[in-house]
């Protein structure tokens, strides 16, 4: 956080010691749900699909910046958690590889990606042609854009030119969504959006409560986690729009991204995948089939 004063139903989660879950009509209040990925199982003709070199290895190294909760975050040891972490771990159980997690900046993983120092990235990825030229995209759930505002107030995500729009450095709300809104303003004679990036989403989160931003963008599951964590002090600002996939990333070209469609694939089949989906409460977003690149393909 910036400023001095955190406001302190989110100070947890800017500390990164508070766990909860997220249901994407009426958000719990906190908890988080016991791992299912120990009791996935090993799929013989995915993991016949790894590369050599990393089934030698015996390792699944999967980049991820942990700060994104419920999707990723950490617990009161510091370890990587959230349903985005378990489905992560999920596919390196499913191609029989440990999962071993490589915290990252959010902005340096896919070059991690592309230069071979990680595997693959599971951070809540949004597919762009940007993100598209160094990496594959293995898509596996579809969410949407969700603004916040200060309980009371009416923010129209349509109509925010001249306002403060808090978002997280290096997402797709960050790089491609809010100041597309304020290129428009600017094109209509109006004032653009003033963007706020803050490093983390608990710190956008509180900026809005703050009075610092006037709104907050983020991801749909992302944004009702945070309304939930600052006891309704936040609202939903409009509706979810713009859904588009998320997807794993997998160096351009490389063998292992047809063996991590196989393994998730291979986890829709047999439940697992949505058994993750529910212990969180964001099943909604939840696909029955695994694709690659879809958002270039559609």
């Amino acid at each position: 956080m910036r400023a001095r004063y955190v406001f302190p139903a989110l100070a947890a989660v800017a500390a990164l010691m508070l766990t909860g879950c997220v249901d994407n009509s009426t958000p719990a209040e906190s908890g988080s749900p016991e791992s299912s990925a120990a009791a996935i199982t090993k799929d013989d003709a995915a993991a016949a699909l790894v590369p050599a070199e990393v089934a030698d290895r015996g390792t699944l190294l999967i980049g991820t910046e942990p700060t994104y909760a419920p999707n990723e975050f950490k617990n009161e040891a510091g370890d990587p958690i959230g349903w985005d972490i378990e489905l992560a771990a999920g596919v390196a159980a499913k191609l029989g590889l440990a999962p071993t997690f490589q915290v990252a900046k959010f902005d340096n993983i896919i070059p991690s990606v592309a230069g071979g120092k990680a595997d693959i990235g599971a951070s809540s990825f949004t597919y762009t042609p940007e993100r598209a030229e160094q990496v594959d995209f293995v898509n596996y759930y579809n969410a949407g854009i969700q603004w916040a505002s200060v309980t009371g107030t009416d923010v129209d995500p349509d109509n925010a030119c001249g306002l403060k729009v808090a978002v997280q450095t290096a997402t797709f709300e960050d790089t491609d969504e809010v100041p597309a809104k304020s290129d428009a303003c600017v094109a209509a004679g109006k004032p653009p959006i003033d963007k706020l990036k803050f490093d983390t989403q608990a710190d956008v989160a509180n900026a809005v409560v703050l009075g610092q931003a006037d709104a907050l963008s983020a991801d749909s599951p992302v944004t009702l986690y945070a309304i939930a964590q600052t006891g309704d002090k936040l609202q939903p600002a409009g509706d979810t729009f713009d859904e588009a996939p998320y997807g794993m990333v997998v160096a351009k070209g490389s063998e292992l991204t047809a063996a991590v469609q196989a393994a998730l694939q291979s986890m829709v089949d047999d439940g697992s995948y949505t058994a993750i989906l529910d212990a969180w409460g964001v099943t909604d977003g939840g696909v029955d089939e695994i694709t690659i690149n879809a958002a270039a393909n559609g």
